[in-house]
């Protein structure tokens, strides 16, 4: 890394970073034309398109699906006040493309402004992150308990059931203990998206919209929660108790560069450049390219390829003596005896 940040001061990247972190109305409105429109065009298409082949609805839901995981960033990006100039204008756009893509916005902004403030920060793990437990808390569950954990960690139930529960399910959801707003985005997301789904079943019939939508969710969320997982689930990613933890580090270290292919990053929305936004998070995605490219001080963190990406969903537990996440084979050859330390051992009735 060519210089260190762990010990700067935040005003100091505030400041360096300051001149990305200023939205660009005209770029917005680019973002929104290329993003909402083809989302929303290509659904009425596949709806269309019912009538023709349900295999050709299916191949059109791929680059729908895409469309709707780069309006997910906008949304993203309003969570943070950085898509447009102005704080309401984010927070009213913000809640129309909650809709679109089965979020509201108070809650997914609550959220991930605490993810933001804790990732990896292995004492204040659990909310807005993908669960991960280290090797010691994984042995000392219970079999019931390893068992559960191995399942929600498997590729068909995170990539496959996953999306389904995080993205249609929890967010209707609120605890009793939420900030009464959030209570009230929940609600109000709940009861627009029942007028809005039910308005569409009216017009085109309940199968149709399930046949258009479903696979579109599917798919989008598969690669939501993929991108999500891999931008701080990799072998090195950094993790530190709150004592040693620091903002900088875990942004530089404990946040991927995924490095994908042109076509990919654009339906993705540039969140690839995850070292940049959890730096500053007030960059909007379309300045990130620009602030890595610009900074030497982005140059030398962790950078994965689409491959490496793919081969990081093995790793399910961050071993804590060797200061890196490791697959549940790897953890177990590691808990078994080793037989030069058996060879050692005094004899039983010594």
């Amino acid at each position: 890394m060519n210089q260190s940040v762990s010990a700067a001061h935040p005003s100091s990247w505030a400041k360096v970073l300051a001149p990305y972190a200023r939205p660009h109305l005209g770029r917005s409105i680019l973002d929104l034309a290329t993003s909402v429109v083809p989302y929303i065009g290509l659904s009425a298409l596949m709806y269309l398109a019912l009538d023709v082949s349900y295999l050709l609805v299916l191949a059109i839901a791929i680059p729908a699906a895409g469309f709707m995981v780069r309006t997910f960033i906008l949304f993203h990006d309003c969570t943070h006040g950085s898509f447009l100039p102005w704080r309401r204008a984010n927070h009213w756009l913000g809640m129309a493309l909650g809709l679109l893509v089965f979020a509201p916005f108070q809650g997914w902004r609550h959220n991930h402004a605490v993810h933001h403030a804790t990732a990896g920060d292995l004492d204040r793990r659990g909310v807005g992150d993908v669960p991960t437990k280290t090797v010691a808390e994984y042995y000392a569950m219970s079999g019931g308990g390893r068992r559960a954990y191995r399942i929600t960690r498997h590729p068909l139930v995170m990539f496959g059931i996953g999306p389904t529960i995080s993205m249609v399910i929890l967010p209707r959801i609120f605890s009793r203990s939420d900030r009464t707003r959030i209570k009230r985005s929940v609600v109000a997301t709940n009861v627009a998206l029942a007028v809005m789904i039910g308005g569409l079943c009216w017009l085109m019939g309940w199968q149709a919209y399930l046949l258009v939508q479903v696979p579109t969710l599917l798919i989008a969320g598969a690669t939501g929660v993929w991108l999500f997982y891999v931008q701080h689930q990799f072998e090195d990613v950094y993790w530190e108790s709150s004592d040693q933890w620091s903002y900088a580090d875990a942004a530089l270290k404990g946040s991927s560069y995924l490095k994908l292919p042109k076509v990919l990053q654009f339906f993705t929305g540039n969140i690839g450049l995850h070292h940049v936004h959890h730096l500053s998070a007030r960059i909007p995605n379309y300045n990130l390219q620009r602030a890595h490219d610009d900074n030497p001080v982005f140059h030398g963190v962790p950078t994965l390829t689409l491959w490496d990406g793919l081969r990081a969903m093995r790793l399910k537990l961050w071993d804590e003596d060797r200061q890196r996440l490791v697959s549940f084979a790897e953890a177990r050859q590691d808990a078994r005896p080793r037989p030069e330390a058996a060879a050692v051992m005094p004899p039983a009735s010594a």
